[in-house]
């Protein structure tokens, strides 16, 4: 088969596009004739060399995709050839054909065309495990994710604003704060131009938020922690602005808060907290509202996987709104 090829640590420039050898199917698992896949920033750190994929998973990018059943493996049930799905991936999906454990596959939701479907995986299981599980946004709580415009800022919003929760997000420019709005988030923070601790403070009378989704890391932290409310909720899945920094623990304990930081490609595919267990929430508790329209995924252009460059380029500059889709082919 084909698939996206890493030459060498750096830039967009070392991703190429040529043969690879075909994934095997083992017990438990499903092959996937790909349809697409979507780029996420994680890609970006593993081209340039610093983040590995686990252990035993494919080193080819690429951490969801769509597409239809090709292959099943042994001891998988409820699954056939033939089947649409899109799936949630620890590697692979930058390619023509991808192994994934059966328990980390969802149905197509109906509605939705299949390429658009690889916009959905990484993102909603992300948001839903995250804010969600672990964080225990309710209605009636305030809520506040940065980079709204992101693949997971879309669905953050979406998600939260579906549940109840009071959307404030932060973004870059102000056509990218108006999708937000559209999205469903109530404020909207332009961080070039704006502290979005103040206005936190501002719009929520000096409460704070509940919950914070932070993919920004070290930069943010000390702000991140002032603008929860008592007994907030700050998790932490990103180091787009550095991996260290100092927590005054003084601040979080005068507001009862916790910081969470996760990951979700590392996680299991089974066993407590495993991705298993967090698709089939999923598909419980959110693919219902995607199938109706009510939550859906928002994609900003796709492009051949021979062009993977161009498309890390536009990930990295932040010009794109949601995601950015990869199709086999030149």
């Amino acid at each position: 088969m084909r698939a996206v090829t890493i030459s060498e640590p750096g830039g967009p420039e070392v991703l190429g596009w040529g043969e690879v050898p075909d994934p095997v199917c083992g017990p438990g698992e499903v092959i996937v004739d790909v349809a697409a896949t979507a780029v996420n920033r994680a890609d970006l750190l593993q081209r340039q060399g610093f983040y590995a994929p686990p252990a035993g998973t494919s080193d080819i990018l690429g951490l969801e995709c769509s597409g239809i059943l090709s292959e099943i493996g042994e001891g998988v049930t409820g699954w056939s050839v033939g089947d649409e799905v899109c799936a949630l991936l620890a590697g692979g999906g930058y390619a023509e054909r991808v192994a994934v454990p059966a328990v980390q596959v969802l149905p197509k939701p109906s509605g939705v065309e299949l390429a658009t479907a690889a916009a959905l995986p990484e993102v909603v299981c992300t948001v839903w495990s995250n804010v969600f599980q672990l964080a225990g946004l309710r209605k009636g709580d305030s809520f506040l994710v940065h980079g709204g415009s992101s693949g997971i800022g879309t669905m953050a919003i979406q998600l939260a604003a579906r549940a109840g929760a009071r959307v404030l997000t932060t973004a870059g420019t102000a056509a990218k704060l108006d999708v937000c709005r559209e999205l469903g988030a109530e404020v909207g923070i332009n961080y070039r131009e704006e502290d979005f601790v103040e206005r936190v403070a501002e719009a929520t009378g000096g409460r704070g938020v509940d919950v914070v989704l932070d993919n920004m890391g070290a930069k943010y932290l000390a702000r991140n922690v002032a603008a929860l409310a008592d007994g907030g909720r700050l998790v932490i899945i990103g180091m787009q602005g550095g991996a260290r920094a100092e927590l005054d623990i003084n601040a979080l304990l005068r507001k009862r808060g916790s910081v969470h930081a996760t990951a979700l490609r590392s996680r299991p595919a089974t066993g407590p907290g495993g991705k298993a267990d967090i698709v089939a929430a999923v598909r419980h508790d959110v693919w219902p509202d995607v199938e109706r329209g009510v939550v859906r995924p928002i994609v900003d252009r796709r492009l051949p996987m021979s062009r993977a460059a161009e498309a890390h380029r536009v990930v990295e500059a932040s010009e794109h709104v949601g995601k950015v889709l990869l199709l086999p082919g030149d």
